[in-house]
């Protein structure tokens, strides 16, 4: 028990060290204004160095661009607004919160937050968390928008602290992002990235969309305990008793009758409407089904969809209890809500601006490109290229957020040196996989970790990205131990990853 006590008290001193020195860090906007700042600086510095390398996918050489020689200077200037508009957490954000807007502000998820609190055990509410951020991949990003916030005003309505409750939820929706009990939208796209690096090996090689379903649909049984565990047994006790600001009422009153139909109603309306869009999402030639059953129309719509499936139920939840009278009611709603806003957008237009600078510099391409290359210098085999792929993924993950911008270039050079070495291209896109998803709750440079920090403000206006990154610390190094050993397992044990999905190439 001493033992126990004792390396609980550590890792809190750990912790509270990491939570002070993150905390020193300036705000988000300053942090990115100054990272825009650097970038152009350290790409004149690079690129004074001679510094090249080979892209694998064109074989043409590759440089770091200098953002200060005068023809990157005006495009600095000249795209500024472009990088803003284009970035896609950005649009992401605004149009979710339109339906969500209406659906929170109507009164519908109070009460279906009430009914959740009653319908679900209190022991269960952290592992349902958890879980329902793991499967909000099904929705891409939104999850982001739609389960943080929602994890916070759960836990605030049950008298728990807010903050362990969005912290709980960002594990799941940041940690386990590759892991579903369903197909996503990223299983083709970065099945697609795996079979063209495949076939730069084997020009005959087809990875398909199902290549990790079996690995990434039990990952689930995995992340979610582990999730629920570390947040109940370290994270949640740890932040402590929480008081409620002045003014900002928390807890959940009693349903009314009136209140409980409504709500039934709105879940009729819900239903009405996800039967809508997979009609027109599904069945062969309607409106969001491409050529040859491709999805890819209907992925690219989902956050207008999402966006719909809260506005309806919220519009008719709103009717049938009073809260909407009109349609400047609605519009009301909506724009509270976007008000709401204001401070991420400023905080978009800085990121964007990095995150554009980044990609133009070459900068990340290139350290993704050396991750690589020293992995395959090493000349690991087996185990321990397993975990190099995973420890790689991660380490860039600090820096690239995309997924598959990511993989675009690192697949080019991992999938031929693992078919060469006799493993699959589905087991090297499962490595990746796991690397590339642990550590996007501990990074700022997150393109959605603002916005979690504004959503915790809420309920502690003092919280700055030290508290939050030591708070995700605990999830994210669970997730990888545990994630990694789950991998390690399932290849010792000879487990297919997916249908006609084998460990070894050639093995099929």
């Amino acid at each position: 028990m001493n033992d126990s006590r004792a390396s609980s008290n550590r890792l809190g001193q750990v912790l509270d060290r990491i939570e002070r020195l993150g905390n020193r860090l300036p705000d988000p906007l300053t942090l990115f204004v100054v990272l825009a700042a650097l970038v152009p600086l350290v790409s004149w510095v690079i690129s004074l160095t001679g510094w090249t390398m080979i892209n694998p996918t064109t074989q043409q050489p590759i440089t770091v661009v200098n953002l200060l020689a005068p023809a990157q200077l005006q495009r600095v200037f000249s795209e500024a607004v472009a990088n803003f508009t284009a970035f896609p957490p950005l649009g992401t954000v605004l149009v979710a919160v339109i339906g969500i807007g209406v659906a929170e502000r109507s009164g519908l998820i109070a009460t279906l937050l009430k009914l959740l609190v009653t319908a679900v055990p209190p022991t269960l509410i952290t592992a349902t968390i958890v879980f329902a951020g793991v499967m909000s991949s099904l929705a891409a990003d939104a999850g982001y928008v739609v389960l943080i916030p929602l994890g916070a005003v759960l836990f605030a309505g049950v008298g728990r602290n807010p903050i362990a409750g969005l912290c709980a939820a960002f594990a799941g929706v940041a940690g386990g992002f590759s892991a579903n009990l369903l197909l996503t939208s990223l299983d083709p796209l970065l099945a697609g990235l795996t079979q063209a690096a495949a076939q730069l090996y084997d020009p005959q090689y087809l990875v398909a969309p199902t290549a990790n379903y079996y690995f990434m649909a039990a990952s689930v049984f995995v992340l979610t305990p582990v999730g629920w565990w570390i947040s109940e047994k370290i994270v949640e006790p740890r932040l402590g008793p929480w008081q409620a600001p002045e003014g900002l009422e928390t807890r959940l009153t009693e349903t009314t009758v009136r209140e409980k139909q409504a709500a039934g109603w709105a879940g009729v309306i819900f239903v009405l409407t996800l039967g809508v869009f997979a009609g027109i999402s599904f069945l062969p030639g309607a409106l969001l089904n491409g050529e040859n059953g491709n999805l890819q129309p209907f992925y690219r719509s989902l956050v207008l969809l999402l966006s719909v499936a809260f506005f309806l139920p919220g519009l008719a939840y709103g009717l049938l209890t009073g809260s909407i009278r009109s349609d400047r009611d609605v519009a009301q709603m909506a724009g509270d809500t976007m008000a709401t806003m204001g401070s991420y957008i400023v905080l978009a237009f800085a990121a964007a601006q990095f995150v554009a600078y980044f990609s133009w510099s070459n900068l990340g391409l290139m350290l993704a490109l050396a991750g690589a290359e020293t992995l395959r210098a090493v000349g690991l085999g087996g185990l321990p290229l397993i975990l190099g792929i995973v420890v790689i993924s991660a380490v860039i993950d600090l820096l690239i957020g995309s997924a598959s911008a990511k993989w675009a270039v690192m697949a080019t050079v991992f999938v031929p040196l693992g078919m060469n070495l006799g493993y699959s291209p589905e087991l090297i896109q499962a490595a990746y996989r796991v690397g590339d998803s642990v550590v996007n709750m501990i990074t700022p440079l997150n393109p959605y970790f603002p916005i979690v920090i504004a959503f915790a403000q809420k309920y502690d206006p003092k919280i700055r990205i030290g508290t939050l990154i030591s708070a995700m610390l605990p999830f994210s190094s669970a997730f990888l131990i545990s994630w990694t050993l789950m991998l390690l397992v399932w290849f010792v044990g000879g487990l297919p990853l997916g249908p006609d999905a084998p460990l070894y190439y050639g093995a099929g």
